[in-house]
């Protein structure tokens, strides 16, 4: 059976291209480090998010148990005997506490999710705007 020759690398590949073609010298390097560049923004932008989503699913994991001891205390304070006024004092107290506690815990995750979102934007804008000035860099050394 023939030897089949060893296939060319993309490098090589892209620099044969380059040269057939007449095209000007081609920074590989730059090019790749570019795009590396691009790669480890991404990655920050997802490790950034996978934390605002981790500390998102803990907080809310504390306002559950938060809301369990609650009902628990509330649940217990019913077995005392008492007049129904003042039963119904305590359910208005309690369905008082759940609202606003509820409307906070609502606020808190909102602002969880808005700074873990703008966070991970804000890593991917700024490697756009270095990714553009190192487009513009390149045109004016041409």
């Amino acid at each position: 059976m023939a030897k089949q020759p060893d296939s060319d690398s993309f490098m090589d590949m892209f620099g044969r291209f380059g040269r057939d073609l007449k095209l000007p010298n081609v920074d590989v390097e730059a090019i790749l480090s570019h795009h590396r560049k691009n790669l480890e923004a991404l990655e920050k932008s997802a490790r950034a998010s996978a934390a605002g989503a981790q500390s998102l699913m803990s907080r809310q994991r504390e306002m559950l148990q938060d809301t369990l001891r609650e009902i628990t205390d509330m649940a217990q304070s019913y077995r005392t005997p008492g007049n129904p006024q003042e039963l119904v004092t305590k359910q208005t107290e309690f369905a008082r506490k759940s609202f606003e506690t509820a409307l906070k815990n609502a606020g808190e995750v909102a602002e969880l999710v808005k700074k873990s979102g703008t966070e991970s934007v804000e890593i991917l804008r700024d490697r756009i705007k270095e990714a553009m000035a190192e487009i513009r860099t390149g045109y004016e050394k041409k």
